[in-house]
């Protein structure tokens, strides 16, 4: 039997059923106000849940992530990042034929029509990255055409895989084009990791090796990024595909939320942070500005985790493994002081201010020569496994509808026009 929640309004009461640890928006509609029926306000949607998913789960009090119920840290320690798509997508891990043909599909479908490349092209060589994707990632739709036959599940599939397979290629090409450096085409000798590095890095003199360390570096930190629940960009993706919209428009709404620097910029601004401290000897007085509020502490706290984020623990130790190849960088002295001290501190402490994902990520960018404006692009590329599940999964969900938010007016009303001569 369902908890009931009772309500009373005036002289009338009403049972609310609460299912999962939730009320039915719609069920507080048989309570009336002045005002009309009752509704929630819910700004930011802090206390709202807008779908059912089984893709990613967080208790963020606990500092847990899981995906389909595998935990993070056996994923990033064992998987592949086109492993982890399979999971996120098909909602298990893959057997060993299963994952080969997979990788096979995958790695065959990176290559994109060269419209794509001159599109890219279009822009001022100093446009950002992200700009650039998002566009030409929105722009795929016009190629394949069957994206917008939702109904089908094949096409849903195939336009998946292109869309996984393609982004790197995308992404790549937009910092290319930044660099003012020709374009390098997939090689689909090299797994998804390796291919990426290639064709960021391939120069004309010689074939681009990437050392195995940074390749599982980087494949860590695309599994950390691949999904992360209902944040910003999934939601901008499902409600873009709500109005019935294809994976490639709905992936490019995801890369435009996550282009906001409150959303995807943080570990750009960790960076900053760490740069204008300076010297470990700086820290504690940095630590006392913050405390002061003459000083903001980036790369701390979580909208969702109330503890340890699970990933930042993964990626600091993937930071010794670059290192060794691109020698440390000077921040990370700074950096560790920096945590070493907040975790010590009550005044963090008593706030729950634990390093978050992007405290460490940009060091490992920073150390691998990436420009601060290619940080997000290297979050939205593992991102889009993450998108298309989500994408997936709402689209395919009969409970879903067109998303429209209610609004609460607070506007003029019942005004009478007066002519422009007159005012």
């Amino acid at each position: 039997m369902s908890d009931m929640l009772r309500i009373s309004s005036g002289e009338a009461g009403f049972d609310l059923p609460i299912t999962d640890g939730t009320i039915k928006a719609t069920d507080l509609k048989q309570v009336s106000t002045s005002q009309g029926p009752l509704a929630t306000y819910d700004p930011g949607f802090m206390n709202t849940a807008a779908c059912r998913s089984s893709i990613t789960y967080i208790d963020g009090d606990a500092g847990i992530l899981e995906y389909r119920g595998y935990p993070i840290d056996q994923l990033a320690a064992s998987a592949t990042h086109l492993e982890v798509a399979y999971l996120l997508l098909k909602g298990e891990l893959p057997n060993a034929d299963q994952l080969a043909a997979w990788e096979h599909t995958v790695n065959t479908h990176r290559f994109v029509h060269e419209n794509v490349g001159n599109f890219i092209r279009s822009y001022r060589h100093d446009a950002h990255p992200m700009a650039k994707m998002m566009a030409a990632v929105a722009s795929m739709q016009t190629f394949y055409p069957s994206s917008r036959r939702l109904e089908d599940p094949e096409a849903r599939e195939m336009n998946i895989v292109r869309l996984i397979a393609k982004i790197p290629t995308m992404a790549a090409w937009s910092y290319r084009h930044s660099i003012g450096r020709h374009y390098v085409y997939p090689n689909d000798e090299l797994g998804y990791v390796d291919n990426f590095l290639a064709m960021l890095f391939q120069s004309q003199q010689r074939v681009y090796q990437a050392d195995p360390r940074v390749s599982r570096a980087m494949e860590i930190l695309f599994i950390l990024h691949a999904d992360h629940e209902q944040n910003c960009s999934t939601n901008a993706v499902r409600a873009v595909a709500s109005a019935g919209n294809d994976v490639y428009t709905s992936a490019g709404a995801g890369i435009g939320a996550l282009f906001g620097p409150l959303h995807g910029g943080a570990n750009e601004a960790v960076l900053k942070m760490l740069r204008e401290i300076g010297s470990v000897d700086r820290v504690p007085e940095f630590v006392e500005g913050v405390k002061n509020g003459k000083a903001r502490l980036m790369g701390f706290g979580h909208r969702v985790y109330k503890n340890y984020d699970p990933r930042a623990r993964i990626i600091k130790k993937a930071c010794d493994d670059v290192f060794e190849v691109t020698g440390v960088n000077p921040l990370l002295e700074i950096a560790v002081e920096l945590e070493r001290i907040a975790l010590e501190d009550e005044y963090f402490v008593k706030r729950r201010l634990y390093p978050n994902v992007d405290f460490y990520s940009g060091l490992i960018y920073e150390a691998l020569k990436f420009p601060p404006e290619m940080f997000t692009v290297l979050f939205a590329v593992p991102r889009t496994a993450g998108w298309a599940a989500q994408w997936l999964e709402g689209v395919t969900d009969p409970e879903q509808k067109i998303m429209r938010p209610k609004q609460i007016y607070t506007g003029h009303r019942e005004r009478d026009f007066v002519p422009v001569d007159q005012r």
